[in-house]
Order: C-alpha cells, then sequence, then structure tokens
C-alpha cells in the first residue's frame, strides 16, 4: 500500500452472505467518517462494493473493519494512489444488488467462473478458441479495452444477460474469458452465463485495474486507458493517471481529442452532450465552472467537481 502519493484509493468487492446489511452500515459510516475516508460503499445482502479513499492508515483501518465482517476475510482492494483527494463526498448506501445484474437467483458464491490471475491472461485471450467479452458499459469501452474484446455496447450491466442469451449460439463451444475494471461485474457475469448452462468460462482476476498494476507495459494487450469511477477518470498502465477528463455536463469521459472538439466547453459540455444542453442549462454549468475555479485558486474543494458517474 506504500507509494509517493498521499492519497491512497482502495477499489474492493466481496461477494459475501449479509443477513442483515443494514446493521453493518453506521459503524462502518462512523469508521470512514473518523478516519478521514471518502467514496462510495454499497452493502446488499451479498457482501460490499466500492471504491474508498484517504490517508494510508485510514484506509487499512477501514480495510480491516470491512475484514472482520462475514465471508469477508479474504477481501483484496485493489490499491492505487493520488495527489489529491478524488472524492468529495462520503455514502455507505444499502443496496438490492452490489452491482445491479436484475437476475435475483444468481448467486456467485454458489458458482462463479474460472479465475485467472494477470500473469496467464495473455495466454487465455490469446488462444483462437477463446471469446474475450468487456463486461463494462460502451462508454468505458471507448476509453480502451483489450485487443479483440467484443463490446456488447451496454448503457447499464442490467442489459448484460439480454445481449448474452441473444448471443448464446456464438458462445456455445467456445472459452469465454471476460473482464471489468475490478473483477465485479465479470465475477458475476460468469455465474450468469453458468446458471445458463456455458460452463467453459473465465474471468480476470482482480480485474483490468489488477492486469494494468501487474502486467508490464511491452507484454500488456491492453490498449488504451482505463476508466475509473472518480475524479482521476482513467488510469493507465502502472495505474498512471490518464489524459481523459470528465465532462461535467453528461459525466461522459472526455479524451484530449474531444477536448479539440470546437463543441467541447470546459466544465459545461462535450460533443456527446452539447447538441442537447439548452442556454439555462448551459448558463447554470458555466456560473458552476466558474465557482469551481475561484475555489481552486482559494485552494479549497468545491462541491461541484464530485466523482464520477458509477
Amino acid at each position: 500500500m506504500t507509494g509517493p502519493s498521499p492519497i491512497t484509493v482502495a477499489a474492493l468487492y466481496r461477494f459475501a452472505r449479509f443477513p442483515d446489511p443494514a446493521v453493518l452500515r453506521q459503524p462502518l459510516l462512523d469508521l470512514c467518517a473518523a478516519n478521514g475516508v471518502r467514496g462510495t460503499l454499497l452493502l446488499a445482502n451479498e457482501g460490499i462494493n466500492g471504491t474508498i479513499a484517504g490517508p494510508q492508515a485510514g484506509i487499512a483501518t477501514v480495510v480491516a473493519h470491512i475484514r472482520t465482517l462475514p465471508d469477508c476475510a479474504e477481501l483484496a482492494p485493489k490499491y492505487s494512489h493520488a495527489e489529491t483527494m478524488p472524492f468529495h463526498r462520503l455514502k455507505v448506501r444499502l443496496k438490492r444488488e452490489i452491482v445491479t445484474m436484475g437476475e435475483p437467483d444468481i448467486d456467485p458464491l454458489a458458482s462463479v467462473g474460472t479465475y485467472v490471475k494477470p500473469a496467464d491472461w495473455n495466454a487465455l485471450i490469446d488462444s483462437p478458441d477463446t471469446v474475450v467479452i468487456d463486461t463494462r458499459n460502451a462508454y468505458e469501452v471507448k476509453v480502451g479495452t483489450f485487443a479483440g474484446a467484443i463490446d456488447p455496447e451496454t448503457a447499464s450491466f442490467s442489459d448484460f444477460p439480454a445481449w448474452a442469451r441473444t448471443h448464446r449460439a456464438e458462445l456455445e463451444g467456445k472459452k469465454i474469458a471476460m473482464f471489468c475494471t475490478g473483477g465485479i461485474r465479470c465475477e458475476k457475469s460468469t455465474a450468469f452465463l453458468k446458471a445458463e448452462g456455458l460452463e467453459e468460462v473465465y474471468h480476470l482476476d482482480g480485474g483490468i485495474l489488477k492486469y494494468l498494476e501487474d502486467v508490464p507495459e511491452a507484454e500488456s494487450r491492453w490498449q488504451g486507458e482505463c476508466f475509473v469511477f472518480d475524479e482521476r477518470v482513467a488510469v493507465g498502465h502502472g495505474l498512471a493517471p490518464g489524459t481523459h477528463e470528465l465532462c461535467r455536463g453528461c459525466r461522459m469521459p472526455v479524451s484530449p481529442e474531444d477536448r479539440d472538439s470546437p463543441l467541447y466547453e470546459e466544465g459545461v459540455a462535450c460533443p456527446a452532450c452539447a447538441e442537447t444542453i439548452d442556454a439555462t442549462k448551459r448558463a447554470s454549468a458555466a456560473e458552476r465552472h466558474r465557482q469551481v475555479k475561484l475555489a481552486e485558486a482559494r485552494g479549497e474543494a468545491h462541491v461541484g467537481t464530485g466523482g464520477g458517474k458509477k
């Protein structure tokens, strides 16, 4: 967990059995607040999911607490670092699912695909018998993905089951390798495909973040950057900060090429949303951006710079 930057970021999830997640919420909220930790944690009967950031000691304290929860002793967060706090708020929320698929009978604790370590991932996806599927949403895939991966072009994760059922014939008899940012969506996706009767299913252990951390860039099959759900927006190999920024109009990632477009206005709109924002919203966004810049000049954080879409 040690690093040169003052803020430690922990992306974490664990499928677990929480009979009453509501009783876990307040102690977790209080502990985060007491240790200077911000971000979002989701609690449901099926476990915990989220990304948090704070001082190294504070993150270590919160992670140690989570490991005392039922089925969470083997929680394995993905750590990275940031120069400034990437979240402006702390939220601990109760949800139906820690990642929303909308398939209530899917239980990753009962049956899940085969975990593949980052060091072994290239060999799997290089095989001509392997179908590689990106289980993230279309706007994330646009920022970067593995070479040759299928993009289901989903708007949300709950669209994945319908896509998989529609394309089942293309998946029959193949090795199916799936991946996502930190591992939670591809883990649930493999559980879904196994429930649908597809057996040879694999997923990237630790997700893209672990792959980018462990695999040397010269050996990598990753192309582009990886979208993350905080103010960093995207990271590259070695989890170095990426080149994307966040559009304050539509909350989508904005590439350097997008920022060169005449439709891009910092803090207001990007090429994806510029033509959908009316004059009133544009004026309001411009004023918000002005206030953000004034706050920055005073050395203060402004809530108008809140974290990424999730």
